[in-house]
């Protein structure tokens, strides 16, 4: 059994952070390359987290920008910038604009919510999503002046939405 010092758990630091966003651009550029695929990366560091963006006008981008495709290799560059640092990561990764895409999605989902509320539900439910879907639906719902809780565990945690 190994041990872990308090530091393990302190934020990271905005170099911490910045290795942590090298380290996945590397990554990134092999996947990229193993796939025959173009694409320009931007590092950023924003919110305590790592933000690593895969931009490109080239067709062969779409193969990887769906948001479950994304996930994926969002899971898999964390592990990778995980072992090399050996510390966890919450880097965000978005491709082709599909972070975006996907709050676009997500704000229709709470429109349909806000729509059973204003049919008389006291509640309404959205489906199991990371916690960061769920962090984007909080800040839709308080821009929109609702309230949002996340109940459940792990793969079936999801978000409710209710009148303040």
């Amino acid at each position: 059994m190994t041990s872990t010092s308090q530091t393990d758990h302190a934020e990271p630091t905005t170099e911490e952070l910045e290795r942590e966003g090298d380290v996945a651009a590397d990554f990134l550029e092999g996947l990229l390359d193993i796939a025959d695929i173009d694409g320009d990366l931007d590092l950023d560091v924003r919110q305590g987290r790592a933000y690593v963006s895969v931009e490109s006008d080239h067709p062969s981008i779409k193969a990887v920008s769906d948001p479950d495709t994304v996930q994926a290799l969002q899971e898999l560059t964390r592990l990778a910038v995980q072992n090399q640092t050996g510390r966890f990561s919450r880097l965000i990764l978005d491709i082709g604009g599909s972070r975006d895409a996907r709050r676009g999605q997500l704000e229709k989902l709470v429109d349909v919510a806000v729509a059973k509320l204003d049919e008389g539900a006291s509640q309404a439910s959205l489906p199991a999503m990371s916690s960061f879907e769920r962090k984007l639906v909080h800040d839709i719902v308080a821009d929109r002046g609702l309230i949002s809780e996340s109940y459940g565990e792990q793969n079936a945690r999801h978000t409710v939405i209710r009148r303040a």
